[in-house]
């Protein structure tokens, strides 16, 4: 269990450590499919690696005991009377 969380930790340190960029802020070039700066062709792949952190986090660090909740009764209809 700790080894886990250690390693969950670990991932989401070195993807905020990624999200930095700091090798590409000054250049344009090369341009990625004849289009995409490398810039922006960096941070959409970071965008893909980011969403599979999350899915990796919600698979093994979602807590469980939301899930186990029991579900609420319903109300009791009003009682028909006078107002």
């Amino acid at each position: 269990m700790v080894m886990k969380k250690t390693l969950l930790t670990l991932m989401v340190i070195a993807v905020y450590v990624l999200h930095q960029d700091f090798w590409n802020w000054r250049t344009a070039h090369p341009i990625i499919f004849g289009i995409l700066p490398v810039g922006l062709a960096y941070q959409a792949g970071y965008s893909i690696l980011a969403a599979i952190m999350m899915a990796v986090l919600v698979r093994f660090a979602w807590p469980k005991h939301l899930e186990s909740a029991a579900p609420e009764k319903p109300a009791s209809p009003p009682k028909e009377g006078r107002a």
